[in-house]
């Protein structure tokens, strides 16, 4: 089984929202606030409060931000800040919320005429947007989230007050971002603000938007602070598990490259990754001329195929690629935690006709635990071993 979450967003998204719902359904705050510490990034404080609202309980996530304190920031500023938190976020944490913050930085560039290395990041680059974003990757991991998937996006109408002045809503950089990832959306009969910039960019970026067959364990509401709605202002977290194994179809595709460095390659790799790909290799081949090349291949689920091909052709240099469906068969695997004298870890686990024939424990929460109590890191995996 595959650890999931699938947001059910009847009214709308935003960073705070989603976040929220993560709450309510177990992740810890204290985890969460640890995990935020490690940015270098000073100002601001969290809090989370249980809330009640149209008869529904659930958490309320808001960013109390020292605004003197909050330059505007480019979005290298914003790479170096979520890189310099090192190891103590968890890479697939990391990662995540670089690919949130680039899509933001392509939406508003398009808004504004300039290139994404030119955005000043107001709203979006202020405390709040990066602990929000930051912390929703970190929670997916708190979570133990392996795929996120979403439900259509409802969209409302009237006016936001920006930096750049009043603005007709969705504001223009939401547009943006749904326009570019494809994201499906609803039209709502309210006045008001129902996407921000930040939950389309979270949700455009991670998210599959299908609602997925799972075995239900938690559900979270996360609300918004807009109380103006006749419905609750919530976004609902369902956590559970979906079955991953036996025969299926994916789609393997792939283009040769023969004019790309290293950097660019493990950069497209990341974005193939971000965009949905089940599996991103390279392999070194001769072209004509025996020039030295490589071939990249990916595999995507079917639906994902078109999405996977737009993120090759706009990361790399080359000019076409290609795609067969195969056949596939894969083994059960689901993801337990197990307690070591130092912490929890997760363990991998993988399944064939119901008999389990290997565990591994993740690499990531072994190596943070090593490093944040100085035991060998093959220690930490001993003992996560000997306690499944």
């Amino acid at each position: 089984m595959s650890r999931v979450v699938y947001f059910d967003c009847f009214a709308g998204a935003s960073g705070d929202m989603l976040l929220a719902s993560l709450l309510h359904a177990g992740v810890p705050l204290d985890g969460l606030r640890a995990a935020l510490q490690a940015l270098p990034l000073d100002g601001y404080a969290i809090e989370a409060t249980e809330v009640v609202r149209q008869g529904i309980a659930g958490v309320r996530f808001e960013v109390r931000v020292d605004t003197e304190r909050q330059p505007h920031r480019h979005l290298a500023d914003i790479e170096a800040l979520i890189q310099g938190a090192g190891d103590a976020l968890p890479v697939r944490a990391r990662e995540r919320a670089l690919a949130v913050f680039r899509r933001l930085a392509r939406a508003e560039a398009k808004v504004h005429g300039t290139t994404p290395d030119e955005v000043h990041f107001h709203e979006v680059g202020a405390a709040d947007s990066i602990v929000d974003i930051v912390g929703f990757a970190v929670a997916l991991e708190l979570a133990g989230v392996e795929e996120v998937y979403a439900s259509p996006l409802p969209l409302g109408r009237g006016f936001v007050r920006t930096a750049h002045g009043v603005l007709p809503l969705p504001a223009p950089a939401t547009l943006e971002i749904l326009a570019e990832s494809g994201a499906p959306t609803v039209a709502v009969d309210v006045e008001g603000e129902t996407v921000t910039p930040t939950g389309a960019a979270i949700l455009s970026e991670l998210a599959h938007f299908k609602r997925p067959e799972l075995r239900l364990s938690r559900v979270g509401y996360g609300f918004g602070k807009h109380e103006g709605f006749p419905w609750p202002n919530a976004v609902r977290a369902w956590l559970g598990e979906t079955r991953v194994g036996n025969h299926g179809r994916v789609v393997l595709l792939e283009c040769n490259l023969d004019n790309v460095t290293g950097e660019a390659l493990g950069y497209a790799m990341e974005r193939l990754f971000a965009a949905g790909a089940l599996d991103v290799w390279f392999t070194p081949i001769q072209m004509k001329k025996n020039r030295p090349a490589v071939v990249l291949s990916a595999i995507a689920a079917p639906n994902e195929a078109d999405r996977l091909a737009e993120a090759v052709l706009r990361e790399t240099p080359t000019l076409g690629l290609r795609w067969l469906e195969v056949e596939r068969r894969t083994a059960e695997r689901r993801t337990e935690m197990v307690r070591t004298p130092w912490g929890e870890v997760r363990v991998k686990v993988k399944v064939l006709d119901g008999e389990v024939i290997l565990r591994r424990p993740e690499y990531e929460d072994c190596a943070r635990i090593a490093r944040q109590h100085g035991v060998p890191l093959e220690d930490v995996v001993q003992a996560a071993l000997a306690a499944t």
